[in-house]
């Protein structure tokens, strides 16, 4: 059976340097920096105090006027895929009932809804303390202590019949389809940091193998709030040493790393079958030709040295597409600048690339924004791509002092004009082992 080639025509992204394409873009060629100390609450007693929070946005201006009832049992990260979904259908000229609805486009839509359909990963949804905390004072018993009858009894009426929709992980997949109509196949990845990479996979194959010819795909996910940042502390993975310099702390594959920094975001891309994008004139940012997928059995809590699920997933990713490693123009390294798990990754990358790792550019994201959980990889894979569109690479912030068991060769300074016909990036999950990699390349005409 020949598959269908499938090609990227939309990228919506929510960082911490900006929203939109263009804006995060922007803020890689300039070198900025969203890490700085929480702003979202009180973090003074937390032992890091550091995240990459999202610049302000409404809700309403990405939404028909009709479904703004909705936002009400939307979390912070449903709100974030909404927010992803809207940039990326808009910048792939995608007119869908949102569009409509909101009186930007006259109709008719130029998507049939039957043959549109999404993947979207999702983490582990922090529910709202402060509406939470108000429910659960009101079960203590007269010691104020929790007590569960007095919970089902009374406390648990103080809860919107319609809490749990707020934090169900398929609530995201669930308002972005309900507002762009997508009714083709939908699921929803829940594997940590590997979420999007998996998602995008999984859209990929389900384009290509015939079953729809749009989907929208990616992952969202908001990581500053005071359990998701604690979470993680207690795994001793989050930099808590530098406090008074957030522009630095995250520094992914450098000697001297001390840990992640957590932060909000998400992306959702566009992708669609070639001869779709071709028959309405869709601009097409190039074509995904490999998709590889691994897990390790090790440990759910901590990496395999030697790195090999990362080699699985980029080795498979290869040979899907058929390309050797010779051919690859531009690395997209995940980096999370936790010591061993960015030791781990860079075995794989020299397992699969050997002598020719310092010999090709490579960029990371992750100084800039941080790890914000599934909504990460989709990021990482626009800034791939938008690379691979505009033949340019961004600098990546934080790499001037690396170690010297990565090999990377990362832009430092200004960005560097590169012809890229193929790129690699990978994403993997801090726990449970899953891995991902996406090969792209230009459209061949």
């Amino acid at each position: 059976m020949n598959r269908r080639r499938v090609v990227i025509t939309g990228l919506g992204v929510a960082t911490p340097i900006g929203i939109g394409i263009d804006a995060f873009w922007d803020g890689l060629l300039q070198k900025r920096c969203g890490i700085r100390r929480v702003e979202a609450f009180d973090p003074s007693g937390l032992p890091v105090q550091i995240a990459g929070e999202l610049p302000a946005f409404q809700l309403g201006d990405y939404i028909p006027k009709s479904y703004r009832k909705s936002a009400k049992v939307m979390a912070r990260d449903i709100m974030i895929a909404v927010l992803c979904a809207y940039h990326a259908v808009t910048d792939a000229k995608l007119v869908t009932k949102c569009i409509i609805e909101r009186g930007e486009h006259p109709g008719p839509t130029n998507v049939d809804s039957t043959r549109f359909g999404a993947n979207i990963g999702a983490g582990l949804i922090c529910a709202d303390l402060s509406e939470l905390a108000g429910a659960l004072s009101t079960a203590a018993d007269e010691q104020g202590r929790f007590d569960l009858r007095r919970w089902g009894a009374e406390g648990i009426n103080n809860l919107t019949p319609l809490w749990l929709l707020k934090f169900l992980p398929n609530m995201l997949a669930c308002h972005v389809t309900i507002v762009h109509d997508a009714q083709a196949p939908s699921n929803t990845i829940t594997c940590c940091e590997a979420s999007s990479h998996l998602a995008i996979g999984e859209a990929y194959r389900t384009i290509a193998r015939g079953d729809a010819d749009v989907c929208i795909c990616g992952g969202a996910e908001s990581k500053t709030n005071p359990m998701a940042m604690t979470r993680p502390h207690l795994f001793g993975r989050v930099n808590t040493s530098d406090n008074d310099r957030p522009e630095r702390a995250s520094r992914p594959f450098a000697a001297d790393r001390a840990g992640s920094v957590l932060s909000d975001g998400g992306g959702l891309v566009i992708l669609e079958a070639l001869e779709h994008a071709r028959a309405r004139g869709a601009k097409i940012y190039g074509e995904i030709v490999g998709f590889g997928a691994g897990s390790s059995a090790s440990s759910w809590s901590a990496p395999d040295p030697s790195g090999r699920a990362i080699a699985i997933a980029l080795r498979k990713a290869l040979a899907d597409a058929e390309t050797p490693a010779d051919r690859v123009d531009l690395l997209a390294p995940f980096g999370t600048g936790t010591r061993n798990y960015d030791a781990a990754e860079a075995a794989a990358w020299n397992e699969v690339f050997g002598s020719r790792l310092s010999e090709i550019p490579a960029m990371t994201t992750r100084g800039a924004i941080g790890v914000n959980g599934a909504g990460t990889g989709a990021i990482d894979f626009a800034a791939t791509v938008t690379a691979l569109a505009r033949n340019t690479i961004p600098p990546s912030l934080n790499t001037s002092n690396p170690d010297p068991a990565s090999r990377f060769r990362f832009v430092q300074d200004d960005p560097k004009d590169a012809r890229i016909t193929h790129a690699v990036t990978v994403s993997y999950a801090l726990a449970g082992g899953q891995t991902a990699a996406l090969v792209v390349r230009k459209v061949e005409e």
